[in-house]
C-alpha cells in the first residue's frame, strides 16, 4: 500500500497547481502517444502472426506431400502410425488423416473413423488445389478455431494463426484467404471488418473509420492477416496512461517524466514486487482435494500456489508465473511450493500413507539440471517418500520441451508420479503419451464443461478415455462443479477421479486436513453400513418369508 499515498499526492498536486487546459493538453498528447504504440503493437502482432501462417503453410504441403507418397495401405494401422510420427514432429500440425469423397477415413486421433458420417465441404480452394476447412466437426473444440488442409486424399488440422503472446487486450485478428476458382474472399479466422477489402489483401497499416488496421499478406498461397482494434477500444485499453497524462499536463516537465516512467514501467514493479514476495516466503499455497468416484475417498491435493501484491490485489497464477518464466526466476516459486508442501503435509503424508499430493511444475524445471537434485534432497529432510509427491506438467511443456521425456523418465525412476495437466487442449497428445511414459492424465475442465451440452467437445471424452484404458492410465477429470458431470464419469467402466468446486475449493493446508478428516471417518462409517447388511450365502435358511 505504499504506493497509494504518493498516487494521492500526484492527483493532489496537478488539481492544486494544473489548469484545465494543461489537463486537456496532456491528455491529447496521451491520446497520441497511445494511439500510435498502440498501432505500433498492432503492427508487431501482424508481423509475427502472419510470419505463423507462412511457416504453418509450408509445414503443411511438406507434410501433406509426405502423406501422398506413402507406400502403405490407405489408413491401415502402419500408416496411421506414421501420421502420427509426422504430427508429434511438428511444430503447428495437431492432427492428420485421410478424406475420401468428403468424409473422413481416418485420423491420428480417431483411428478409423466411424461410419456413417456427414460429408464435410471446403471453404476454399487454393491455387495448388488444396482444399480448406474452417471447424471440421469431428475435431472442432468449443471456444476455438481449427483449419484443416486438404490435398489430395490427405489431410492435416491446426490451430489458428497468431502471436498471443505479444497481443494486446481489445485486439481483434482476420485471416483472409481468396478463393482460387471463385476469386470470392473469405475469412477463415476471426472477424471480418465492415471496411473497403483491398486494405484487407495488401500489406500496409492504416487508421480509417475509427480503427487502427494492420494488414500483412503470406508470400505463399493467397493468405493475407489484419490486426486491427478500434480507437475506443485502444483508448480503454491505455485508460491509466491517459489519465496519468491528464493529470501531468498541470505539472512541471520533470514530474511528468518521472510519473510517466512508472506507468511505463508498471510490469517491471509487478516483476520486483514477486521477486520479493518469493524470497520473503509469503506466497500462499493452498490445497484442493482429489477425490476417487467409486470410494468417494479423497485420494490427492492439488497444490496451487497464490499472490497478493503490495496493493492487495490477487494476482492471477497465470500472470505471475509467466512473468516469473520470462524473467527466468519461476525455479523460485517451484522450490517455494516444494518447500511449503513438505513443510506442511510431511506429517499427514505419514499418517495417510496412500495420500499424494500434487505439485505443477515449468517448462523450465524440465531442462533445469538442479531440479531434481533439490527434489530429492528436500523429500529426505523432511522423510517423505517420492511416491507421495506427484509432479504435474502441462501438456503444451511436453510438446515444446525435448528434455521432457528424459525427465519423466528420471522423476518416475525416483518413484513418483507424472501427470500430464490440462490434457486435450492439444491434438497431438494420444499420439505420443506412450511415449512419454506418464502415470495419469488430467482432463481439461473446457471437457467437462461440454456435458450436457450438444457441444462437440463431448464426443471426444470416450475416445480420450478409452486410449487411456488401453495405455493403462489413470485418469482425473477437473472443473467438476455439478452432480451431472460427476454421475457421466462415475457410470464409465472405468476408476476415475475427479477434482472441482463439487468436491472442495481450494484451501489452506489446515482446513485441508480438517475436510481429510472428516473424508476419512465419512467413508469409514459407511463401509461399515455396507458391511452390517451383507447376508452370509448359508444363513438364508435361517429366514421364513
Amino acid at each position: 500500500m505504499r504506493h497509494f499515498p504518493q498516487r494521492v499526492l500526484v492527483a493532489s498536486l496537478a488539481t492544486i497547481l494544473g489548469t484545465v487546459g494543461g489537463a486537456v493538453a496532456g491528455y491529447l498528447l496521451g491520446r497520441v502517444v497511445s494511439l500510435n504504440q498502440t498501432h505500433s503493437r498492432i503492427a508487431h502482432y501482424a508481423d509475427l502472426s502472419i510470419n505463423d501462417v507462412g511457416s504453418s503453410v509450408r509445414e503443411s504441403r511438406a507434410v501433406l506431400g509426405r502423406m501422398n507418397s506413402l507406400p502403405h495401405d490407405s489408413c491401415s494401422d502402419s500408416e496411421i502410425g506414421y501420421f502420427r510420427k509426422l504430427i508429434f514432429q511438428s511444430r503447428y500440425l495437431k492432427e492428420a488423416g485421410r478424406i475420401r469423397d468428403g468424409k473422413i477415413d481416418c485420423s491420428t486421433t480417431l483411428g478409423r473413423a466411424p461410419a456413417p458420417q456427414a460429408r464435410v465441404m471446403p471453404d476454399f480452394t487454393q491455387k495448388d488445389g488444396a482444399l480448406v476447412y474452417r471447424n471440421l466437426p469431428m475435431f472442432h473444440v468449443s471456444g476455438h478455431t481449427v483449419i484443416a488442409v486438404q490435398l489430395g486424399d490427405s489431410y492435416v488440422v491446426y490451430s489458428p494463426y497468431g502471436s498471443g503472446s505479444v497481443a494486446t487486450p481489445h485486439m481483434h485478428t482476420t485471416v483472409l484467404d481468396v478463393d482460387a476458382s471463385t476469386r470470392a474472399m473469405g475469412t477463415l479466422y476471426g472477424e471480418l471488418p465492415q471496411i473497403d477489402g483491398s486494405l484487407l489483401t495488401r500489406d500496409g497499416q492504416a487508421r480509417l473509420d475509427g480503427s487502427l488496421y494492420a494488414t500483412r499478406c503470406s508470400s505463399i498461397g493467397s493468405i493475407c492477416l489484419t490486426a486491427y482494434m478500434s480507437v475506443p477500444e485502444a483508448l480503454e485499453t491505455n485508460r491509466p496512461a491517459l489519465i496519468v497524462f491528464a493529470l501531468l499536463g498541470a505539472l512541471a516537465g520533470g514530474l511528468f517524466g518521472f510519473v510517466v516512467s512508472l506507468v511505463y514501467h508498471r510490469k517491471n514493479s509487478i516483476q520486483h514486487q514477486l521477486l520479493r514476495a518469493i524470497r520473503r516466503d509469503t506466497l500462499k499455497v493452498v490445497y484442493q482435494p482429489i477425490v476417487d468416484l467409486e470410494s468417494g475417498r479423497i485420494v490427492e491435493a492439488e497444490a496451487l500456489v497464490r499472490w497478493t501484491d503490495d496493493d492487495n490485489q490477487s494476482i492471477s497464477p497465470d500472470v505471475f508465473v509467466k512473468i516469473a518464466e520470462e524473467k527466468g526466476f519461476v525455479s523460485e516459486i517451484t522450490r517455494l511450493v516444494v518447500r511449503r508442501v513438505l513443510r506442511e503435509f510431511a506429517n499427514t503424508l505419514r499418517t495417510f500413507p496412500d495420500l499424494r499430493v500434487n505439485v505443477n511444475i515449468a517448462a523450465s524445471d524440465l531442462a533445469d539440471p538442479a531440479f531434481l537434485p533439490m527434489l530429492q534432497n528436500s523429500l529426505t529432510r523432511a522423510a517423505v517418500r517420492p511416491e507421495n509427491i506427484a509432479i504435474e506438467i502441462t501438456e503444451s511443456y511436453t510438446a515444446r520441451q525435448q528434455a521432457a521425456k528424459e525427465t519423466i523418465l528420471r522423476l518416475r525412476e525416483r518413484g513418483h508420479y507424472v501427470y500430464i495437466d490440462d490434457f486435450g487442449t492439444g491434438y497431438s497428445s494420444l499420439a505420443y503419451l506412450h511415449d512419454l511414459s506418464v502415470d495419469a492424465i488430467k482432463i481439461d475442465k473446457a471437457f467437462t464443461r461440454a456435458i450436457g451440452t450438444d457441444a462437440v467437445t463431448v464426443s471426444i471424452l470416450p475416445q480420450i478415455l478409452s486410449m487411456a484404458s488401453k495405455l493403462s492410465l489413470r485418469v482425473i477429470v477437473e472443473g467438476i462443479e455439478t452432480p451431472e458431470q460427476a454421475n457421466y464419469f462415475a457410470a464409465v467402466d472405468q476408476s476415475i477421479c475427479a477434482q472441482g468446486w463439487l468436491f472442495g475449493h481450494p484451501v489452506p493446508a489446515e482446513a485441508f486436513h480438517r475436510l481429510l478428516l472428516e473424508n476419512n471417518s465419512e467413508v469409514a462409517f459407511l463401509n461399515r453400513e455396507e458391511e452390517e447388511i451383507v447376508v452370509p450365502a448359508n444363513a438364508q435358511a435361517n429366514f421364513s418369508f
